[in-house]
């Protein structure tokens, strides 16, 4: 295959002499936006009671918003190298949010494939797969955080040096990546600008609690604190008040009962009303954010030639299933992934693709629009026949994976899984808990809330299930390509 930079100089000298002579597009240039911590619902085309994003809705109403995307585990280290590597997280290596600094400069990135095909390549903002904020192979320009970063005044890692940046994060990241477009507006490039928001500043102590004197929450940019005071968000159905509402779920339950000096099992419905206001505070910077590089591209005519894609790296409950301020278990609210790309030249504007879509596959789709190919360690699928309405065959189901780590809620609990999605049916094996599987059926009973498991009539669905998790549990680990 002809190289990228040399494919891209030839297009530009025989445009410029006889445009019909040369009929293949150039490769685009690739802008990939990550949310820390953002729910599926959790911007204004996504559902949001009163949140208003007009620029993020504006990817969807100019792009594909993918109906069915999830995240191939719900937590923010593993799922963060999962998007860069399109590897799942057994595989990778990065499975939890222990500080693997040395593992994660070992990870095999979309960036770097990019950057030995000519792109110039940037990163900006929250690493987070191990504490350390110096530069990873593959990328030409850094400025990231150490570790979880602060919301104001952040410290940033670039020009060979950490230091104290004023402002509010968001913008800074921002500010970084708008000037690497202009900079680099006549060649190609790759940014990768990993938000910190909407999670909170939380500073925990040497046992992994949360140290109150010191966390500062949801913090929201100056200008929008107070934006959204007195809105209230409409809780969804499963949202529960007590731990005896979990019927069905006893693994969660115990896990929430020992854990009872933690804020879950309880919705204070007025507490928790100021959080949801407070983190679409928090959004509306990454939205104006998105909006700032969007005019860029239209200033420096690079509109048509830009993937701009945004996504999240993993959910959040707001009460759902009885858990709050939490997001690792494998339900809907924590699973599902907010997944945006618009491409004008490729992709049609208002597409909805259906297909079940994982983390993992985020990488070989920018690979794959690039006209690159991903090497064999890339375990993901291109999305580019969803988003171009191929009729080609798609997954049957997604495989969720989750390893317990030294965190306060799940570590006591031994919280693993393995959990298996499909259109229809949601099937969970807790690893340590394997006589107490939960199993739904997500057409009749979307918000999970009757564990099906046990009845006779679904046994063959059952059964069915585990045998295509098990299938994909061995494809995860790298013994099997999918099918």
């Amino acid at each position: 295959m002809m190289p990228i930079l040399v494919r891209h100089l030839l297009f530009l000298a025989l445009c410029l002499t006889s445009p019909l002579v040369f009929s293949e597009e150039p490769p685009p240039n690739i802008i990939v936006v990550v949310a820390d911590d953002l729910r599926f619902d959790e911007y204004g085309a996504g559902g949001h009671t009163y949140l208003e994003t007009p620029h993020i809705d504006r990817l969807a109403a100019e792009g594909a918003q993918f109906a069915n995307a999830f995240h191939v585990v719900p937590l923010c280290s593993p799922n963060r190298a999962s998007i860069l590597t399109g590897q799942y997280p057994s595989r990778h290596g990065i499975f939890d949010n222990v500080a693997r600094n040395i593992a994660s400069h070992a990870l095999k990135t979309y960036p770097q494939a990019l950057q030995s095909e000519g792109y110039r390549t940037a990163f900006f903002g929250k690493w987070h797969m191990g504490n350390d904020p110096t530069p990873r192979p593959g990328f030409d320009v850094w400025a990231a955080l150490p570790g979880q970063g602060r919301s104001e005044d952040p410290e940033l890692f670039e020009n060979g040096k950490l230091q104290v940046v004023p402002g509010y994060t968001s913008d800074i990241l921002t500010e970084r990546a708008v000037d690497f477009i202009r900079e680099n507006r006549n060649r190609l490039f790759a940014i990768h600008l990993a938000h910190k928001a909407v999670h909170p500043d939380v500073a925990q102590l040497d046992d992994g609690s949360v140290d109150p004197t010191t966390s500062r929450g949801f913090v929201a940019a100056p200008r929008h604190v107070g934006r959204y005071e007195g809105e209230k968000f409409e809780f969804r159905a499963n949202t529960l008040s007590t731990l005896d509402d979990l019927e069905g779920k006893p693994v969660v339950r115990r896990a929430l009962a020992k854990r009872a000096d933690l804020p879950t099992g309880t919705l204070n419905a007025a507490q928790q009303q100021v959080s949801i206001r407070q983190r679409a505070e928090m959004v509306l910077a990454i939205d104006e954010g998105v909006g700032r590089i969007l005019q860029t591209l239209e200033e420096t005519n690079l509109t048509d030639n830009t993937v701009v894609m945004f996504t999240s790296d993993n959910g959040y409950f707001f009460g759902e299933h009885g858990l709050l301020l939490e997001r690792r278990m494998p339900y809907e609210e924590a699973i599902r992934n907010p997944l945006l790309i618009r491409y004008p030249d490729r992709i049609a504007a208002g597409s909805r693709p259906e297909g079940l879509t994982l983390s993992v596959d985020i990488a070989p789709t920018i690979l794959d629009l690039a006209g690159v190919t991903p090497g064999s360690h890339v375990q993901g699928r291109s999305l580019v026949p969803q988003l171009t309405q191929t009729d080609a065959p798609w997954r049957d189901a997604v495989l969720i994976e989750f390893y317990t780590y030294d965190h306060p809620f799940t570590y006591l609990a031994d919280l693993d899984y393995r959990a298996i999605r499909s259109d229809r049916y949601k099937y969970v094996h807790w690893v340590h808990y394997p006589d107490e599987p939960e199993l739904y059926d997500l057409q009749a009973d979307p918000l999970e809330q009757k564990n099906l498991a046990s009845d006779p009539k679904l046994a063959n669905v059952r059964q069915a299930m585990e045998k295509r998790l098990q299938e994909l549990v061995i494809h995860a680990i790298g013994l099997t390509r999918e099918d």
